[in-house]
């Protein structure tokens, strides 16, 4: 599986969907450093926010397949520069969290990833699951076995 390295600022649910990517509990976990796993590198939002430290994603980046921007649907404004992907040099995904929240607006959410040069948005409910599966399958490579065709099979079987 190609790995990805979450940004986006506090609260935009990056721990969150990695913790849904995995299979764990949701459970709420204030990210205080950069979190290498198998296959997602889960950053700070204060890397994203605070000028100083934006250049740290930049390094942390140079280790991922692919650049994922977070942007939460109940988000007021957007975090993200216009026409900001070109800087990466790989492929960089819009992923908007939060789509269940009552005062979501996932539009909005992606029209501002999409400013910012995402061609690729993927729409995520971390708590119910919806768009995990999508996000997964992107980042699957040739040979690669999902957790639920793991599953599949092993029922096959008996």
């Amino acid at each position: 599986m190609r790995k990805i390295i979450f940004i986006g600022r506090s609260e935009a649910g990056k721990t969150t969907l990695t913790q849904a990517m995995k299979g764990e509990k949701i459970t709420y976990h204030k990210t205080q450093y950069v979190n290498h796993f198998d296959v997602i590198i889960d950053t700070p939002g204060e890397y994203a926010e605070t000028k100083n430290l934006g250049g740290a994603l930049a390094m942390y980046s140079f280790e991922a397949d692919v650049v994922g921007l977070l942007l939460s649907a109940i988000e007021p404004y957007s975090l993200y520069p216009p026409c900001v992907t070109p800087i990466a040099n790989r492929e960089v995904v819009g992923i908007v969290t939060k789509i269940d929240h009552p005062l979501a607006d996932p539009e909005q959410a992606a029209e501002w990833l999409r400013l910012a040069g995402c061609e690729k948005i993927f729409y995520i409910s971390s708590y119910t699951g919806e768009g995990v599966a999508e996000l997964l399958e992107h980042l699957r490579e040739d040979g690669d076995i999902m957790p639920w065709e793991e599953a599949k099979e092993r029922d096959n079987s008996l």
